[in-house]
């Protein structure tokens, strides 16, 4: 890898974290939490790409939760801006050079189920790569060949069970199903994803996993629900209501994830 990323970020004072999370759309006021916070802008990092999406800031903020020294990047750069799969390599690739124990990520979804409904929060315990791609094609070596089992760690996802139930917080889990986008997704492809297992659809969250774990990164994943998917509870979704509602429903995640990520990671979960 190109280190150039890495040895900007530990000369800026980032450290090794405890955590890192990638902070999907309305969800970048989780970095507001952090103590004695730096902030980077993306296009100060080499290799770090450009999102073009209204929510998302486009910067690496650092500092302390709790006991724990977590990074937070606001924002992401998806699939369907560059056409990349990999778009993300670089800031996950850095976040594993940098000794990070583990990444959380969020996401913007489409509930499947009543129960997902707008607002609600929800824990990811497995993918469908319904678009096909993959952030790892190209590459050469057997560590291309990366097992997916338990990509979503049971024990981090424990831990956030554990503190939703702490903060009286209900956390439903569920499926999350890759579509490419921008588009969202028609009546007939959500009743295919629901028939398939899914119970959430969103548009990004699944390549990154993939690069995660290719890094030997733990991950866990939580989806911030924006709508109904289409055809389904009236739902008609559309990025205002996106942006709308994950404004708006924002605190109990940003909650969710201060109370979990305030301690280390434990060597008990290794």
């Amino acid at each position: 890898m190109d280190y150039a990323a890495r040895d900007l970020l530990r000369a800026a004072g980032v450290g090794r974290p405890d955590w890192a999370v990638i902070l999907g759309t309305g969800l970048g006021g989780f970095a507001d939490a952090l103590e004695g916070a730096i902030s980077i802008p993306y296009e100060a990092i080499p290799g770090f790409p450009q999102s073009g999406v209204s929510g998302h800031a486009g910067r690496l903020v650092v500092g302390r939760l709790g006991k724990a020294r977590v990074v937070a990047l606001q924002g992401r750069a998806h699939f369907y801006e560059h056409g990349d799969a990999a778009i993300m390599r670089t800031p996950i690739e850095t976040l594993a050079a940098l000794g990070t124990g583990a990444l959380i990520l969020t996401n913007a979804a489409g509930g499947l189920r009543p129960d997902l409904a707008p607002g609600s929060v929800a824990l990811v315990t497995d993918h469908i790569n319904f678009s096909g791609r993959n952030p790892l094609i190209g590459e050469t070596g057997d560590a291309r060949f990366v097992p997916m089992v338990n990509a979503y760690d049971p024990a981090l996802g424990a831990r956030f069970r554990a503190a939703a139930a702490r903060l009286d917080l209900a956390l439903p889990d569920g499926v999350y199903m890759w579509f490419s986008g921008p588009s969202f997704e028609t009546p007939a492809e959500v009743r295919m994803a629901h028939l398939l297992g899914a119970d959430l659809v969103g548009m990004s969250t699944v390549p990154e996993v993939i690069l995660a774990r290719r890094y030997g990164l733990r991950c866990a994943a939580l989806s911030l629900v924006t709508n109904f998917g289409a055809g389904l509870f009236d739902g008609a979704p559309s990025h205002d209501e996106t942006r709308r509602v994950a404004a708006a429903g924002s605190a109990n995640l940003i909650a969710l994830l201060s109370e979990t990520l305030r301690e280390p990671l434990s060597e008990s979960l290794a």
